[in-house]
């Protein structure tokens, strides 16, 4: 086994089924340690940590039901299996009340067993992390609004802290929903600039026609129902910053006129004789490719070059892993709050179905889901049931591969390139993303996909 499946402790108070279960538990994985009276165990369950306790429930002295009621008194995090040799309706109301996790009757299958034992392990691990992220929520790295711990994104916050007081024009990329809006509000509040107005604008949103005007302004007359002058959003952040969402929408024939204005730092009004000044921050964002968008004539390369002076590409949140915890459970609660509804987090079992999912819609769709899931819950915690069915149902995408005969082994740079495929394909082929997720720079990816075939043009 390449990774311990979990730490269990088993208690029968017979020696030779103790040292059965150890043999054949430990060949599949588990760590075990043994005892074979309940005192004995919950003396060992103080020195060391295990991830479910598996007693049978007819021992000398204490029996495993007393063993399993305190356990869960002592350490609910730790789930407890029961084992019987009579498989009544009595006995499994009796394990379920004294809160055993399951309970299995003999005679047992050991795969089942083993599959019992690791989804209990998984189980209260999911239990541990929920509760843990119940108080480190508010303690968690942040850059503003946005909250994150994993390494991806401690690395955007570090990179936004560099370069949020300055003045330098910034690209941020990223899927749709992954928060570029955010990025580029956070940006503006940590800036000398943040007394000054934010503007932000969807360049798909806006008409070609009105595009000009709404962003450079008129004069009274310009065109019909001009009836007077206005000022475009240059004008309007002046002092502050400007944000351009969705620039790689602009149509091509704004884009000569938005770069004039970047370079000579004046607008002019549509209709008008004379150039305005302005004074803000520019910062930009879009969901695709700008460099391809390049090659394929559909954006200027100068104006590319023009506002890509600092890119911030914001991973999505497939590439985040535990972060998708630490947002649900910040979503609960602003939803909870808002609604004034009991929730306070989410069952170890909507965890790992909310851990499973690949969020094409990034933290967008797990915001939508925990306000559905919040507002379908019962008790104070989110069930698997309350999840939307696309989440309970449609897991993580997974690369298996068999290996039956030794033959199939492949050397360990055939195993490089499979695992760099298999990471540009999770980031849906974004070289950046992908880097940035390998922790290499773009030039050693680029190399590494020559020398596999797989080109290295964006």
């Amino acid at each position: 086994m390449n990774a311990m499946r979990g730490r269990v402790l088993v208690v029968d108070d017979d020696v030779g089924t103790c040292e059965a279960l150890e043999e054949r538990l430990t060949r599949r994985g588990f760590a075990v340690v043994t005892r074979t009276d309940a005192r004995e165990a919950l003396l060992a369950m103080e020195a060391e940590a295990f991830d479910v306790v598996l007693t049978d429930l007819n021992l000398r002295g204490q029996s495993g039901l007393w063993l399993c009621e305190q356990v869960v008194g002592a350490r609910p995090d730790v789930p407890v299996i029961l084992i019987t040799a009579f498989g009544s309706l009595q006995t499994a109301i009796g394990a379920i009340r004294a809160g055993a996790w399951d309970f299995i009757t003999k005679p047992f299958d050991m795969e089942v067993l083993a599959l019992a034992l690791e989804r209990a392990a998984r189980h209260g691990r999911l239990r541990d992390e929920v509760r843990r992220l119940r108080s480190a929520a508010a303690e968690t790295e942040r850059f503003e609004e946005m909250l994150g711990s994993s390494a991806a994104m401690r690395q955007v916050f570090a990179l936004l802290d560099r370069v949020a007081d300055t003045d330098s024009t910034v690209l941020v990329t990223g899927e749709s929903g992954t928060g570029k809006e955010l990025v580029a509000r956070a940006l503006h509040r940590r800036s000398r600039r943040h007394a000054a107005p934010f503007v932000a604008v969807n360049c798909a949103a806006v008409p070609e026609s009105l595009l000009e005007s709404e962003l450079f302004g008129h004069v009274k007359g310009a065109f019909t129902d001009a009836r007077s002058a206005r000022k475009g959003l240059f004008q309007q952040a002046h002092g502050g910053t400007l944000f351009l969402d969705e620039i790689g929408e602009l149509p091509v024939t704004m884009q000569p006129k938005l770069l004039r204005a970047l370079q000579e730092r004046v607008v002019r009004p549509v209709g008008g004789d004379h150039d305005v000044p302005f004074d803000v921050r520019l910062i930009a964002a879009t969901n695709r490719d700008l460099e391809a968008e390049v090659s394929a004539g559909r954006f200027r390369s100068d104006l590319f070059y023009r506002i890509n002076v600092i890119p911030v590409a914001v991973p999505p949140l497939r590439a985040r892993g535990g972060d998708v915890l630490l947002l649900a459970q910040r979503f609960v609660e602003k939803f909870a709050a808002r609604g004034g509804r009991p929730v306070k987090g989410v069952t170890p079992e909507a965890a790992q179905a909310l851990l499973a999912h690949d969020w094409p819609g990034n933290v967008r769709e797990l915001e939508n889901a925990m306000e559905r899931s919040v507002a379908m819950a019962r008790g104070e915690q989110v069930a698997l049931q309350d999840l939307p069915e696309r989440v309970r149902e449609r897991g993580a995408r997974h690369v298996i591969v068999s290996v039956d005969e030794p033959s199939d082994i492949v050397p360990l740079e055939e195993m490089e390139r499979r695992y760099i495929l298999r990471v540009l394909e999770a980031v849906g082929g974004n070289k950046k993303l992908a880097a940035q997720a390998l922790g290499v720079d773009r030039s050693t990816l680029y190399r590494k996909l020559d020398r596999f075939g797989g080109g290295s043009g964006e």
